[in-house]
């Protein structure tokens, strides 16, 4: 058996589980992992400084997450769009991902990219914000793939109501060649987008998003909503006008969610891809007990990556990412690897083991062992 000294005792490591890759897609739901970006580890990353990528890495990460028939949502904040990622480079990760993409089928079914406003942090009006929109969804269109319509810290800072959200997107959506997906992102991932939709109550700000898409419902393929609030969820998943999907992005209550007709947008399946593709081909067979099973172990590990502050989740993801062979470095722009502490590493590395996530033990260890000496222990 294989064994480790983690802060907090010794740590005996299960048996590695072996996850069969699925013949397709799953059937029951439509599902996407945001994908997180590799970091150069040679490049300029410290903090303020622009993104060096590490770009074969990437995109083989990309190419993992599809095996396991998974789309990927690409340009998101797991990829720290708004905290490191900028447009230089988000710009060059849209066109590469679909190009990667088109390797394995249509790039708009394999891939869907976020466009938002981050390349133009001083716009000022709400044209100015809808110009950067349409700049950075013509991009993504451009490459090919699907639009992810991000939430504006831009749009947020000057909205004086629901009246300029729906101005601003009701611009976006008559103009769109194909349905996009509208994202709502809360404020435990980004605090600059408090009273998003125009309000800071939850249900005004509702009212005010199914307004907007009751208007434009033909535009809109779905919504994904980080709230983290499973009752919230299921209520506007009922609210929706006809044909319009709601995406969970709720890491802390995603098997019921997704169980109870929810498809998913969700930065965990970064990390727990293997698994979450195995039950939902349960979850297809009609077998939810089994779906349940495997879910089960993930919710643990999910809830602690994702812990408060909530925007620091990314740093877990690439921690096992790194942990499972898929980088070389645990390295991340901006920095943002030293954005936990080592006692949260070390209970991930515990809680990613339960779930049969660490598909090689002695790789993990080594490297586990090596960020420990690294922190003097």
């Amino acid at each position: 058996m294989t064994r480790i000294v983690l802060p907090g005792g010794e740590h005996t490591l299960r048996e590695p589980v072996v996850w069969e890759r699925p013949a397709g897609p799953p059937q029951s739901r439509i599902v996407y992992a945001a994908a997180h970006v590799v970091a150069d580890p040679l490049g300029d990353n410290t903090p303020g400084s622009p993104a060096a990528v590490d770009w074969d890495a990437t995109l083989r990460f990309r190419r993992h997450l599809w095996s396991y028939g998974l789309r990927v949502a690409d340009a998101m904040d797991t990829a720290q769009r708004n905290m490191g990622l900028d447009w230089a480079a988000t710009s060059e990760l849209i066109r590469r991902s679909a190009a990667e993409a088109a390797e394995f089928g249509d790039p708009a079914a394999l891939v869907a990219c976020g466009a938002g406003t981050d390349h133009a942090p001083d716009a000022g009006t709400l044209d100015e914000v809808a110009a950067a929109y349409t700049e950075q969804i013509e991009t993504v269109r451009g490459a090919g793939a699907g639009v992810i319509v991000m939430a504006s810290r831009q749009l947020a800072r000057i909205a004086r109501g629901p009246e300029d959200y729906h101005a601003v997107y009701g611009k976006l959506l008559s103009q769109t060649d194909r349905p996009v997906i509208l994202h709502w992102l809360g404020e435990m991932f980004d605090p600059n987008l408090a009273g998003y939709w125009g309000s800071r109550d939850v249900a005004e700000a509702t009212a005010s998003f199914l307004e907007l898409i009751r208007g434009h419902a033909a535009a809109v393929d779905g919504v994904k909503v980080s709230l983290l609030d499973a009752e919230h969820e299921i209520g506007l998943r009922a609210a929706l006008p006809e044909g319009v999907k709601l995406y969970t992005g709720d890491d802390f209550n995603y098997p019921s969610l997704i169980a109870s007709g929810s498809h998913a947008l969700l930065g965990i399946f970064d990390a727990i891809a293997p698994a979450a593709s195995a039950a939902l081909a349960a979850l297809d067979a009609g077998d939810l007990a089994r779906y349940e099973e495997i879910m089960a172990p993930t919710v643990p590990l999910s809830r602690k990556i994702f812990e408060a502050p909530t925007y620091n989740y990314k740093t877990g993801i690439v921690f096992l990412a790194w942990l499972n062979g898929h980088q070389d470095a645990f390295a991340m722009v901006n920095g943002a690897q030293a954005a936990r502490s080592l006692p949260h590493l070390a209970e991930v590395f515990r809680l990613a083991d339960a779930a049969g996530l660490l598909s090689d033990p002695e790789l993990a260890v080594r490297r586990m062992r090596s960020l420990l000496e690294v922190h003097g222990l």
